[in-house]
């Protein structure tokens, strides 16, 4: 990795995202921040990276969901510094979707931000990761072997995104590196948990306790300097997604 490197993150204004682009710009990555809606948030973790070295982080808006946006994201990305050696699909909707409830819309969110925005990005910036000899991350989901319950439509897609992974890593070898990573419980969920929701989930996890954002960006990290290893989903869950007693 050279000083001038460049990685997109995609949903990085807040939460895991934004700590993965942090890392990767403490690493001398220059970083691209994708946002949807979070525009306080990204500008603000830009304007924080710019005042550490300047002219190393910059912001990009789009609806991943929106064929049209995803495409100009990819163009803007690659004018920006002229090149992009990493991305990083990390934006994701999350909602239940109760089976007999379903909608349209539902699906279009989730399996447009889970896995056609994460393909369609993909195929865009193929040749310009290609002459980088670049690297793709997918975040996936340990739940894609545990399905969670009223979540048909988020599991599904993450399980296309992995075997995306996968076939990813098939077609664009020797020069691009595909791989995955698959977080546990990181963070407590945005909605109200009660106690006994908190203890259920903290007991279904053999380390006994949640994950942290930086766990997902060393394994990110990790995976960006292996330069043998693609094809690969390397699950960060503290052991979660291999407990017998594993519940939602």
């Amino acid at each position: 990795m050279t000083e001038t490197a460049v990685a997109l993150v995609t949903g990085a204004a807040k939460r895991i995202g934004a700590v993965i682009a942090r890392t990767l710009h403490q690493s001398g990555y220059r970083v691209i921040i994708h946002y949807g809606q979070s525009t306080d948030e990204a500008n603000a973790l830009a304007s924080a990276l710019n005042s550490e070295r300047a002219n190393s982080a910059v912001t990009l808006q789009a609806d991943l969901c929106d064929m049209n946006d995803v495409a100009r994201l990819a163009r803007e990305a690659q004018q920006q510094w002229g090149q992009v050696d990493v991305l990083v699909n990390n934006a994701s909707a999350f909602f239940p979707t109760p089976l007999g409830e379903i909608t349209d819309l539902q699906w279009q969110a989730l399996v447009g931000s889970n896995v056609q925005g994460p393909l369609f990005l993909s195929q865009a910036l193929t040749p310009a990761l290609r002459e980088r000899q670049g690297n793709i991350i997918n975040l996936v989901d340990m739940h894609i072997h545990r399905p969670l319950l009223a979540h048909s439509i988020y599991c599904l897609a993450k399980s296309a995104l992995a075997s995306l992974t996968r076939s990813l890593a098939t077609e664009l070898a020797p020069a691009v590196r595909v791989n995955g990573v698959g977080p546990g419980a990181i963070l407590w969920p945005e909605r109200e948990m009660t106690d006994t929701e908190r203890d259920a989930l903290l007991s279904s996890i053999p380390l006994q306790r949640l994950g942290t954002p930086e766990d997902i960006a060393q394994a990110i990290s990790f995976l960006l300097n292996a330069p043998y290893i693609t094809g690969q989903i390397l699950y960060v869950d503290g052991g979660r997604s291999v407990h017998t007693h594993a519940t939602a």
